[in-house]
């Protein structure tokens, strides 16, 4: 009996509770530094008008707030919410469905991974530049494509909806190289015996990547889609290279009128700037609270 007994742990001694303290220091002051500081610099600063400097001036409660209230500002929500619903699912699908032969090891394998790949190493306004090149109308491939086939190419950048999709492609092209390594090795840490023992019972095709593989990746797959919506949500190096918010601001989305707003109106005006990006915090923590309290929920973690 008195060996089954759990024996009580000590109390911590000054010593121990300091040095765990003191582990912590780097973990809080990064926090401070980088989230914390920041974020109470926001709403305090989206409290505040801006004087003729362009430097925030007096209190002004909850006006910058109320500026939000109008039909562009719900534009600018949509635009946001498009961008990133588009991003994520052909961001993330695509990918997963080069991924399937990809992984299988066959000849040249390996060379068209790298390729896929290779834009992830690209920065947004390299990749952006890029695909301006590639749309220019004077030389652009898929324009001299579409008239082969009898078609008229749209103007890319300078028409609406065209330019916010030509945006959101330009993004998938970046994010679907990152992707496709996660859920590359998502695939190739499949067991083989499960798969032999699936197509013994039946599952092959669809049936078998459905029932058996996709949920033996699903945590791979959550990731990426997390991540995904990361991306597209900062997503402005792209907006601004490519369309600058144009035409006629269909290609604004939240992060570009933050940036806008802050830094390129003439005005400085860092109270609405700052009202804008705590909205942006606000729709990220209820994507975030959507796919952890839903999405995660299909998640098979082994």
């Amino acid at each position: 009996m008195e060996a089954a007994r759990v024996r009580r742990r000590r109390p911590l001694s000054g010593r121990e509770i300091a040095l765990g303290l003191a582990f912590c220091v780097p973990a809080l002051a990064g926090l401070g530094t980088f989230v914390f500081f920041p974020l109470f610099q926001a709403i305090f600063l989206s409290t505040r008008g801006t004087d003729i400097n362009g430097s925030p001036s007096r209190s002004v409660g909850s006006a910058n707030f109320a500026e939000l209230l109008t039909p562009e500002f719900g534009q600018i929500l949509l635009h946001t919410l498009f961008f990133t619903l588009f991003v994520v699912v052909v961001g993330v699908v695509l990918p997963l469905a080069l991924a399937v032969p990809l992984a299988q090891r066959l000849p040249g394998m390996r060379v068209f991974r790298t390729l896929f790949t290779l834009p992830f190493a690209y920065s947004a306004s390299a990749a952006s530049v890029v695909w301006l090149l590639m749309l220019d109308p004077s030389m652009s491939p898929v324009n001299w494509l579409l008239r082969l086939l009898g078609g008229t190419a749209p103007g890319w950048t300078t028409e609406s909806p065209w330019a916010l999709l030509t945006v959101a492609w330009a993004t998938v092209w970046v994010v679907a190289g990152f992707n496709l390594l996660v859920l590359g090795a998502g695939l190739a840490g499949v067991d083989e015996q499960v798969l032999e023992a699936a197509r013994l019972d039946g599952a092959t095709g669809l049936r078998n990547f459905f029932s058996v593989v996709l949920p033996m990746i699903s945590p791979n797959v959550f990731f990426v889609v997390v991540t995904t919506t990361l991306t597209s949500l900062q997503a402005l190096g792209q907006v601004q290279v490519m369309t600058d918010g144009g035409p006629n601001g269909s290609t604004s989305t939240l992060v570009f009128s933050i940036f806008h707003n802050a830094f390129e109106n003439g005005n400085n005006d860092y109270g609405l700037a700052s009202a804008q990006g705590l909205v942006l915090l606000i729709v990220g923590i209820v994507l975030a609270a959507v796919q952890f309290g839903v999405v995660e929920r299909r998640v098979h973690y082994r």
